[in-house]
């Protein structure tokens, strides 16, 4: 007999029963990090209705020019530099025609269902059936620290889809209404 005949291997996890329970809370927490939804929309690609479009906005402020826009908001305005320190990405989709239907509303739908999944939350729904109007506005929070905000508006002659992504400061981020190309919403100027 030699050694390996003799020595018996110890198992890494001792007791079955712990084995039983590590197990149940991988099973228990697995599907909770999964269903977090990105609070980053994934948008369509809205090219083809530029043609028809009598006014667009396409913005995407992110990455290497947010970078820069954060160095020149702390050179003229520290206010604006520290909300702009927390925020990943603002992008901006707005488009308005000059007749009715001239876009399809799966087109925005498609960006609705994203709001379905778990971790957005509706803050406000309104809908006008006078003038035809839908406004949405969700938040992707983590607990109570809000990720991203989502605002969808859709008419039948225009549609703006706003998403912004990262540790959002609300009442922060109202007061940068009117740039970032983030529409004052509700005010008059």
């Amino acid at each position: 007999m030699n050694d390996r005949d003799t020595h018996k291997q110890e198992p890494a996890v001792k007791s079955p029963r712990l084995l039983i329970a590590l197990a149940a809370c991988a099973a228990l927490l697995l599907p909770m990090a999964a269903s977090a939804a990105d609070p980053e929309l994934k948008l369509p690609d809205f090219t083809s209705l530029r043609k028809n479009a009598v006014d667009f906005t396409d913005i995407t402020i992110d990455g290497m020019l947010l970078r820069i826009m954060k160095k020149f908001a702390a050179d003229d305005d520290e206010e604006a530099a520290q909300i702009l320190t927390d925020i990943k990405s603002v992008r901006v989709r707005a488009f308005e025609f000059d007749s009715d239907d001239a876009y399809s509303p799966a087109d925005v739908d498609t960006v609705r269902k994203q709001l379905s999944a778990p971790g957005w939350s509706a803050v406000v729904q309104q809908r006008s059936r006078e003038e035809k109007s839908n406004v949405d506005v969700y938040m992707n929070m983590d607990g109570d620290k809000i990720l991203g905000i989502a605002v969808i508006e859709s008419e039948p002659r225009s549609f703006t889809i706003i998403n912004v992504v990262g540790n959002i400061d609300f009442a922060k981020l109202t007061k940068m209404a009117g740039g970032l190309g983030i529409p004052k919403v509700g005010q008059s100027d």
